[in-house]
């Protein structure tokens, strides 16, 4: 909807350097005093586009996985690329980080596997990035076999990831075992079959980062 204005926000405006398009009905009127407490009007213009406003770009959110403030500026390349490489999400402040057992960890071992170094060696240097958080390694399994020793063998592989990170990292750093608890995929189909793909998924160890709420590092 296209409006003529009339009055002292038509000078205002022009004082401030905006130029009225040619195509818009605007009514300029000069005056000899003060135009203060001069009452300004809108007047419709019959058959005038309507304006709109469109939004420019993607939403954005708090819950982005990188936040410039929290880290130290001569690491805010390296740990863009770091979060970026180890696939980071960001949950409720926490910054996951999810490493698949089976890269880590042979078959129901918690030794952790040669190969392993090239994941855990960008692991830890994310966790240089944030050297005032805390860090909790959390350890994961599927729904095979006994819930008590899935506890047991989920705690002694993150107890092992801790032993690696702790030296990069530089502070304590925390070890829980969720074992089947915490899926992140289903561990059987809907008919009840088993789903390897899933298992694969929830065969994990999560390093949990909690940046300090309110200041960087």
């Amino acid at each position: 909807m296209r409006f003529a204005r009339v009055g002292h926000l038509a000078l205002v405006s022009l004082a401030m350097g905006f130029v009225p398009n040619s195509t818009l009905a605007l009514t300029v009127r000069t005056l000899s005093g003060s135009a203060i407490g001069m009452p300004s009007t809108f007047v419709k213009v019959a058959n005038a586009p309507r304006s709109t406003f469109i939004k420019a770009g993607a939403d954005s959110t708090m819950d982005s996985v990188f936040v410039a403030s929290e880290i130290a500026p001569e690491r805010i390349e390296a740990t863009r690329t770091l979060l970026t490489d180890l696939r980071a999400r960001r949950k409720d402040g926490v910054i996951i980080v999810d490493l698949p057992a089976d890269v880590l960890f042979d078959f129901d071992k918690a030794t952790i596997r040669p190969d392993a170094e090239a994941a855990l060696s960008r692991a830890g240097d994310l966790l240089r990035s944030y050297p005032a958080a805390t860090v909790t390694i959390r350890g994961h399994t599927d729904a095979k076999g006994d819930e008590g020793y899935n506890e047991i063998l989920s705690l002694s592989r993150a107890r092992a990831v801790v032993s690696r990170l702790q030296a990069p990292a530089g502070h304590e750093l925390e070890a829980e075992g969720s074992g089947e608890r915490e899926p992140v995929a289903p561990n059987i189909r809907p008919d009840g079959s088993d789903d390897p793909v899933g298992r694969q998924k929830n065969r994990r160890v999560e390093i949990r980062i909690t940046p300090p709420v309110g200041r960087g590092n």
